[in-house]
């Protein structure tokens, strides 16, 4: 099956109904991906299916068919993954890569409710929120890739 993954176009061969995040740790080698609950609850897994945040532990393999998918491996979040670090919003790890995704498709400049909401199906035990929201407000980062179809938030 082909699809694009963190900006190349691959082909991989695994059967239609695997969870993406099996066929991303397994067939691609790409482990940053990290299996908490294997149900959807946790945001672990969370990974960027055409900028969208999605949990790849729900999404059969052929649904990814033709897509863009975005690991945290691919990710640019340099200045994410150092703001994490500056203001301990990552402790243990585990949780770190899918919160790091599912704040980048959040853009520049987020409020804190739309990184609540962002952030609602991703679990962290260790550091509670405050610190990932200091994290995510710190960094810097570029505006997330729309199509000309797709309303900006100013034309709302």
């Amino acid at each position: 099956m082909r699809f694009t993954l963190n900006g190349s176009d691959i082909d991989v061969d695994a059967h239609p109904m695997r969870r993406l995040l099996d066929v991303l740790r397994e067939e691609c080698s790409l482990t940053g991906t990290k299996e908490g609950c294997g149900e959807g609850e946790c945001g672990a897994c969370t990974v960027l299916i055409n900028g969208e945040s999605a949990v790849s532990c729900l999404v059969p393999f052929a649904q990814v068919e033709g897509q863009s998918v975005e690991t945290i491996e691919g990710a640019n979040a340099h200045e994410l993954q150092q703001a994490f670090m500056d203001h301990v919003g990552a402790q243990c790890g585990i949780c770190t890569p899918g919160m790091i995704l599912a704040a980048l498709a959040l853009g520049p400049n987020p409020t804190r409710e739309q990184m609540q909401v962002a952030l609602a199906g991703n679990l962290c035990r260790c550091t509670g929120y405050e610190a990932i929201f200091r994290a995510i407000r710190a960094a810097k980062r570029p505006s997330p890739k729309r199509s000309a179809a797709e309303p900006t938030e100013a034309a709302s």
